[in-house]
């Protein structure tokens, strides 16, 4: 099953970044090769719409991006060193997921949730972009496993008391363990902070072993300086550089808000559908209730109550839909708690048979129809207005972009530039009217920009505002036109 799931992942493992989340990886993958072409100055990770200024901004630790930096020293600027990173750590996961949701609910169903794991279509999807969601996921899921060893081999040296060379071996392989558990989830928050929620399950083993005294175990504090101190630093650093430099963007800022119960409404259906399938959210719930009075299952039930106050505080982040991964591997696990406990409630061996191939159908068709939505590529026309601008402009050329805030023109140009609207585009949307626009861009022209381009999503504002239109035919010579982009040349300002 984990080689199948690798395998998939490896399907177009080169494509473009076009698809669904181009814009993200876009970001990603700008800085990954300004750290490759402009030195490996990695506490100072770039973008590259800051147009004429350098592009530093505040982001998670740039660690993906300057280990793809260094890989294309060897092999070149491709699209499958970003996302096989990805690949890489998730396979890396398989194994101990597998044990995790073994210790919790026995072999049959770590199986199931290996499954799950393996095959939700978020997942599927978000574990071969170029992107620090699943490996930081991915990470802490391998901490937290052996967080779950450490507080196993605590008990089993009190067990061992009286066997005082026993004893002192658990003790030692607890403390590995802690130490491991600790170095691994220290990297999962410095890629991405809100993989803290991790911090849930852990309290809950914790509490579980230590019970009141768990303030008082100075190893659980040494723990905790050793996951959060080094996020602290370094997120405190990345704040500075994005007040520091232009354009002053820090990468998750602004996503702590709470929306209308709509939203929210959205996020449930998507997280019923194109997140985890229908089944799986059903055998999921069922397994929230299977395993309630278990023991074991409480940490997974943490886990669950902190992604759904996360997802509750943070909704307005919570419009990216990577931000629900955590889901996947609670759903995962309680869903194969809940296959285990169906299955063994039918006597008839066939009949058992049936019901496991159905349930298996009945989740991979979904899934794999949803996956395939993932892959569309919505963001083909920008890569193929960016080629056209490296082919057509000088290397020093300056691009005033109208692309919704995506950057993947700019990426696959090799230019720098600025999205349009320059204030308010990435955000905003659509302008107010034509004097905004002409503002915006009058500004940009006398900062240096040399070209401006329109994609089929934005043409529509040379006839919407129309004052701006007529200044454009002032200000600049149409280059090039077809269904998918324009591309004018800007007359210098006259500033």
């Amino acid at each position: 099953m984990s080689i199948l799931a690798v395998g998939t992942r490896l399907i177009l493992i080169n494509q473009p970044y076009i698809d669904n989340w181009s814009w993200r990886q876009s970001d990603v993958a700008a800085i990954a090769r300004n750290f490759y072409q402009n030195g490996f100055h990695f506490t100072h990770p770039q973008i590259d719409w800051a147009g004429d200024q350098p592009g530093y901004v505040g982001t998670e630790f740039p660690i993906l991006a300057f280990l793809a930096a260094i890989s294309y020293k060897v092999f070149g600027v491709h699209e499958w060193i970003g996302r096989i990173q990805a690949v890489i750590l998730f396979a890396a996961s398989l194994p101990f997921f597998f044990l995790l949701a073994r210790d919790l609910f026995g072999v049959t169903a770590a199986i199931w949730a290996l499954f799950f794991y393996s095959f939700a279509p978020l997942n599927l999807f978000a574990s071969r972009e170029f992107m620090p969601d699943v490996p930081s996921l991915s990470l802490a899921l391998i901490g937290l496993y052996f967080f779950v060893r450490h507080c196993r081999a605590i008990r089993d040296s009190r067990i061992a008391s009286q066997h005082a060379e026993e004893s002192r071996r658990d003790r030692a392989s607890g403390e590995r363990m802690l130490i491991a558990s600790a170095g691994l989830t220290s990297v999962a928050l410095l890629i991405k902070l809100p993989t803290a929620i991790i911090g849930a399950p852990l309290a809950c083993l914790a509490c579980q072993r230590f019970g009141v005294s768990v303030y008082r175990r100075i190893e659980l504090w040494i723990f905790a300086a050793v996951a959060l101190l080094p996020s602290v630093i370094w997120y405190w650093h990345a704040h500075a550089i994005a007040e520091q430099f232009y354009p002053h963007h820090f990468f998750g800022a602004g996503g702590i808000h709470i929306m209308s119960s709509g939203w929210y409404w959205k996020i449930a259906k998507q997280m019923a559908t194109s997140s985890l399938t229908p089944l799986l959210v059903i055998l999921a719930t069922c397994g929230v209730f299977v395993t309630g009075s278990t023991k074991n299952a409480r940490l997974l039930h943490w886990w669950l109550a902190a992604m759904i106050l996360f997802i509750v505080v943070v909704g307005y982040g919570n419009r990216h839909q990577w931000y629900q991964l955590p889901l996947v591997p609670i759903a995962a696990a309680l869903a194969g708690a809940a296959c285990t406990f169906i299955a063994s409630k039918v006597p008839d061996q066939r009949a058992k048979i049936t019901l496991l191939i159905f349930l298996a159908a009945s989740f991979g068709f979904p899934a794999f129809h949803y996956a395939q939505l993932f892959y569309h590529s919505s963001a083909a026309q920008l890569r193929d207005v960016g080629l056209e601008l490296k082919r057509r402009t000088p290397e020093n050329s300056l691009i005033v972009a109208a692309d919704n805030g995506d950057p993947t023109i700019l990426y696959y140009a090799e230019r720098k530039g600025w999205h349009f609207l320059e204030k308010g585009g990435i955000y905003e949307g659509n302008p107010n009217d034509s004097e905004q626009v002409i503002v915006d861009f009058e500004q940009l022209r006398g900062r240096g920009a040399t070209h401006l381009v329109f994609t089929a999503n934005t043409i529509w504002w040379l006839d919407y505002y129309r004052e701006f239109g007529q200044h454009l035919a002032k200000s600049a010579t149409l280059m090039e036109t077809t269904s998918e982009f324009r591309i004018y040349k800007l007359n210098p300002s006259s500033e």
